[in-house]
């Protein structure tokens, strides 16, 4: 169960890392734009990706602490 954590922490610090590069970039760029995601429509831009990375660092933390 431990090497099973250690690789969804690690999968998450990628993920982090994959979240930041896209933030930037849009952040650079001035991108902002709607993507459909099944019947939502949602925005896509460096906030959306900030989010994002806020959560995957909340579940890597998680992961490490239990």
């Amino acid at each position: 169960m431990e090497k099973s954590k250690q690789r969804a922490r690690e999968f998450l610090q990628k993920e982090i890392k994959t979240y930041t590069a896209l933030a930037l970039f849009l952040a650079k760029r001035g991108i902002e734009d709607r993507v459909r995601f099944g019947r939502k429509t949602i925005s896509i831009g460096p906030t959306f990706y900030k989010d994002r990375m806020k959560e995957a660092r909340k579940l890597a933390n998680e992961l490490k602490n239990t």
